[in-house]
């Protein structure tokens, strides 16, 4: 463009240009709409008014939405650099129990880039481009241009948090029983060497007590090795909270401290002064034994979990094109990458996303990084294109890029106590928690489609029978997935399991490295799973409106329709006593064709008695003011996808002991026949609804009456209130609570539906995790596609040689044609 018409051709869009405040959110990393960057060929636009980003084909879609014409181009060519000679040096053994970080496992490859950038000024329709440097530009877009140039982009400050808290086994808070750490004046002083269990004969995993000096052996790891539990106890015994691994001290300041009232390794930025009292000097100590993090690493190689499950020492090929696109770890998503990308294999799913993508987009704002619909097109296109799966350029035998579902994540975790953060989360937790708002999203924007997860809806039918009365209950519930116990007793290889552990146990106890090539797992069927699930369980403390006492119960549980889709999670997850997070180590036989018609729900039997409901009445005339229960609570514990009913118990019955308590509570009480029960409540009392929720779930059709009461049964919680309002439509649709013209739909309040077919499934996807904990470790998913097993570790996706059915968490399967 000649520099003389340079003027008259920016006058008319400068008063469109804004230069960027502190506050203003940069979009300048990746397009809202799509996952193209100034890396792509196309590179970004930058709008100089919003600051919103856009790839090439979505430019023209803000032009309009709009009126801004005027855009920022950024394009940085990537070229790659020949390697160093000490990176082609052998892979460095694992030493940290971390993801990206010095001694960890590797984020991404060593291959380096220098970047060559070519900025310039875009005016549409055309575009017409000024390239940049360029010096006769006018000073409010110049200025412009710098502030986009200079600031910090939306995206990165989204992913800062992600990569400072990247998975890493040590990464401790300071204790806050450090400072002021009570130490008794007992004489004690610990030698330098020859330490032993003062309770036991174990002379590793020992621990010092710094309260009293006392050195104790730790706790039991999953395997069978480790200690005796003796320093738990000690501390349960005395309250003492602090203690140092003794072989982990070094002379740099670093140890392994264990705080057992804060249930956490931690920091003691006062060890140095701590261990003097009993005589240790730290200066002069050399670290002789693993810390915490090393014995998880050898624990889980020993076990051979990731090597099998990421199939390592396999030449795997990698894969390219539509439905092969990985997913980047943003440090700590692999749980959001696998269960994203088995989503979007479900055709319900591809069909509402991607298949109707040009309409949401359509209909998208400039706050499209806000709208879900949006940001799941956004990535079911990424994903589903095959645009993004490209090899990276110049570079052999190696994987994609992938793309950075940060946006997304961003987005869903939102609010949320745990998904907003950057820990290492359940993939089953986070499956439901994708299940819910895509649900809620359906509900308030609905589409003539039926909504993506009711391929995976089911209905679960309990039977309780009174063993007094003889005399049945039957209560049914929607399920979106099937958790299934794993009962070890019925492994077929108890004989081999325990000489395997005795062996171990004797190389162990004489100082011996122990090594085998095979482990050996207890085997189970997937078969005495299910027939575990189904298997009558008594119920104690039953209350049986037929003798108006409690008793003893039988409970029965079956499947009353089958869904397209579904789920199976193995319950390889608990608590142990010691509220320590424990794991199955075990092989499931998992066969890729299933038949459930066992499992077939048969109703209620012609020669049975239903148990009188008179009871209800009876405790309805008792109602007395719900005791106070901690808001924050119940709603951590219902974006957990459980009831809310169930979590308001929880709360009420842990007395206020917090999150954790209430979980637990949960987690133990999922079985009893009045889980569902709602706890004494307050309809007696009063309740005030807050104006600005009934102001908008009226603005959804409902009367105020019916929005009050919703409110009321969620704690004025406005978004679980239009949840409750489509659950409850008997109770919506009530005398006292008849809805105000114009009113939501019948079929919006309608009793829910349940897809039904043939119970005969077969095995389309699986999702594995690695470690001992949902807490810590990595995930991966395997997908049957194109008649192949693909893995896909997060960004690396490839043929899967030798499939690891048996090691898998939560399982999908597709019903058979």
């Amino acid at each position: 463009m000649e520099d003389s018409n340079l003027g008259e051709t920016l006058k008319p869009y400068l008063s469109a240009v804004r230069v960027p405040k502190p506050g203003d959110k940069v979009f300048k990393d990746e397009c809202l709409l799509s996952f193209d960057t100034p890396e792509s060929e196309t590179g970004l636009y930058v709008c100089l008014n919003t600051f919103l980003g856009y790839g090439e084909d979505y430019v023209e879609h803000h032009v309009n939405k709009t009126g801004n014409k005027i855009f920022l181009h950024l394009r940085k060519i990537k070229k790659l650099l020949p390697q160093e000679k000490s990176e082609l040096e052998p892979e460095k053994k694992i030493t940290r129990l971390a993801i990206g970080i010095e001694g960890g496992f590797p984020m991404e490859s060593t291959t380096k880039f220098e970047y060559e950038e070519k900025h310039s000024i875009a005016i549409f329709p055309g575009p017409n481009k000024i390239q940049l440097p360029h010096p006769n530009l006018p000073v409010q877009l110049e200025n412009s241009i710098q502030g986009i140039l200079a600031a910090t982009s939306a995206g990165y400050l989204e992913e800062l948090s992600a990569l400072e808290s990247t998975w890493d086994g040590e990464n401790r808070l300071v204790s806050k029983f450090a400072e002021n750490l009570h130490q008794l004046h007992n004489g004690v002083k610990v030698p330098p060497q020859g330490w032993q269990c003062t309770k036991c004969d174990k002379t590793e995993n020992l621990w010092l007590n710094l309260s009293d000096g006392t050195i104790l052996c730790g706790r039991k790891f999953f395997d069978g090795t480790g200690g005796n539990n003796h320093a738990l106890e000690h501390y349960e015994a005395t309250g003492y909270p602090l203690a140092v691994k003794l072989g982990t001290i070094s002379g740099d300041g670093k140890a392994d401290v264990y705080s057992y009232a804060e249930d956490d390794m931690v920091e003691d930025p006062y060890l140095k002064q701590h261990l003097a009292h009993f005589g240790i000097n730290m200066d002069g100590m050399k670290k002789t034994d693993k810390s915490m993090a090393e014995l998880e690493i050898d624990l889980n190689q020993r076990v051979g979990e990731w090597a099998s499950i990421q199939e390592t020492g396999k030449s795997l090929v990698p894969l390219f094109g539509p439905g092969y696109t990985g997913l980047a770890n943003l440090g700590n998503s692999c749980y959001l990458n696998s269960v994203i990308q088995v989503l979007f294999t479900v055709p319900s799913f591809q069909e509402r996303f991607f298949n109707d993508r040009g309409a949401i987009i359509s209909a998208a704002d400039t706050n499209a990084f806000q709208d879900f619909n949006v940001q799941m097109s956004k990535l079911a296109a990424g994903i589903l294109s095959g645009r993004y799966s490209l090899p990276i350029a110049g570079v052999e035998n190696q994987h994609q890029q992938g793309i950075k579902p940060s946006m997304f994540k961003s987005l869903v975790g939102k609010g949320h106590p745990e998904f907003s953060t950057k820990r290492q989360q359940d993939a089953v937790e986070f499956l439901l928690h994708m299940i819910n708002i895509t649900e809620r999203n359906m509900r308030v924007h609905p589409k003539p489609s039926t909504s993506p997860v009711e391929s995976f809806k089911f209905q679960v039918e309990e039977r309780l029978q009174c063993l007094a009365s003889g005399q049945v209950r039957y209560t049914r519930r929607p399920e979106y997935h099937l958790p299934v116990p794993v009962p070890l007793e019925t492994a077929s290889n108890t004989e081999e399991v325990r000489m395997f552990n005795e062996q171990k146990k004797a190389a162990m106890a004489a100082g011996q490295p122990f090594k085998s090539d095979d482990v050996v797992r207890p085997k189970v069927t997937l078969q005495s799973c299910f027939e575990a699930l189904i298997r009558p369980e008594e119920v104690q403390n039953f209350y049986s409106s037929a003798i108006n006492a409690k008793t003893t119960a039988l409970k029965t549980t079956k499947l009353a329709t089958f869904p397209d889709y579904l789920w199976i999670q193995l319950r390889k997850f608990s608590l142990a006593e010691d509220w320590t997070p424990v794991k199955l180590d075990v092989a499931v036989e998992i066969p890729l064709v299933i038949d459930l018609s066992f499992m077939k729900a048969d109703g209620k039997q012609t020669n049975e008695v239903l148990m009188s409901e008179e009871i209800t009445a009876q405790l309805a005339s008792n109602i007395t003011d719900e005791p106070a229960v901690d808001s924050a609570v119940v709603e951590s514990l219902t974006e957990m996808g459980f009831p809310l009913v169930a979590c308001k118990r929880a709360a009420i019955l842990t007395h206020g002991a917090g999150l954790e308590a209430a979980t637990q509570w949960i987690m133990e009480h999922m079985d009893d026949p009045d889980f569902l029960t709602p706890p004494i409540n307050s309809l007696s009392g009063t309740f005030k609804a807050d104006e600005e929720g009934v102001a908008m779930l009226q603005s959804m059709g409902f009367s105020r009456s019916q929005c009050v009461k919703a409110l009321q049964n969620t704690d004025n919680n406005v978004e679980r209130a239009a949840d409750w309002i489509f659950s409850h439509p008997d109770e919506i649709n009530s005398d006292d609570c008849a809805p105000a013209p114009p009113a939501t739909s019948a079929s919006a309040l309608s009793e829910p539906t349940f897809i039904d077919g043939p119970p005969v499934y077969e095995l389309v996807a699986f999702i594995s995790h690695m470690g001992t904990s949902t807490s810590v470790g990595h995930y991966v998913c395997h997908i049957k596609r194109d008649g192949r097993w693909v893995i896909y570790n997060d960004e690396k996706v490839a043929v899967s040689e030798n499939p690891p059915f048996e090691l898998g968490y939560l399982y999908l399967y597709r019903r058979s044609p």
